[in-house]
């Protein structure tokens, strides 16, 4: 059972709200930089974890790993390209989640913490980043996967695979239930992790 009141916890929120924070900030950022103005209106090009908190999502994502942020709100008909844009925008969340998994996974590795409760705190940040990187990545809709699977996808297929968008938190809630979930995830989560693993040891080898 999670004790709500022991040390741990105090490690998991901030590192999940790190985690959320620059999913989320990555997101508006790229939107912002491809000519959309409303992540700037809506206050979102901020790593202030309050302007992405979603107090419910982030407690599913503590207890259960499976939640939200609050969604960043973007307007395609700004991007010059924008099926293109689509792409990059939601291929950013999950880009900056790796490279903080990638950060962490490094620090850990250069052993230079010396502070058990730190080294502990980094663990918890890698694991959290590799998670929603990974997670955001299958193709169920409304995860950032799935969006990246619409742009590369033919435009009649594209707009098939779209249709299915209102029943993709249904199939989420599915997968969980049947544990199917962690089938999917941690598999890809290992490979993604070895692959880190093995991009941190030819970096250092290097200094």
């Amino acid at each position: 059972m999670t004790n709500f009141l022991g040390p741990e916890m105090l490690l998991r929120i901030p590192a999940l709200l790190l985690a959320i924070t620059f999913h989320e900030y990555a997101h508006a950022r790229v939107s912002y930089s491809l000519g959309d103005p409303t992540p700037k209106w809506q206050g979102r090009l901020s790593l202030n974890p309050l302007a992405h908190l979603d107090p419910i999502g982030l407690l599913m994502l503590w207890l259960f790993k499976f939640g939200w942020a609050k969604p960043v709100e973007i307007n395609p008909n700004y991007y010059k390209e924008p099926k293109k844009g689509m792409m990059l925008v939601s291929v950013a969340g999950p880009i900056a989640n790796l490279l903080l998994a990638f950060a962490s996974m490094v620090i850990l590795k250069l052993d230079i913490l010396h502070n058990g409760i730190l080294e502990n705190f980094i663990y918890i940040l890698f694991i959290y980043n590799l998670t929603l990187a990974v997670f955001n990545i299958i193709p169920i809709p409304p995860l950032d996967g799935s969006k990246i699977l619409m742009g590369v996808l033919p435009a009649k297929y594209a707009y098939e695979f779209s249709q299915i968008e209102s029943y993709g938190p249904f199939i989420l809630i599915i997968l969980i239930y049947l544990n199917l979930l962690d089938v999917i995830l941690n598999p890809l989560m290992i490979f993604v992790s070895n692959g880190l693993s093995i991009l941190s040891d030819l970096i250092l080898l290097r200094f």
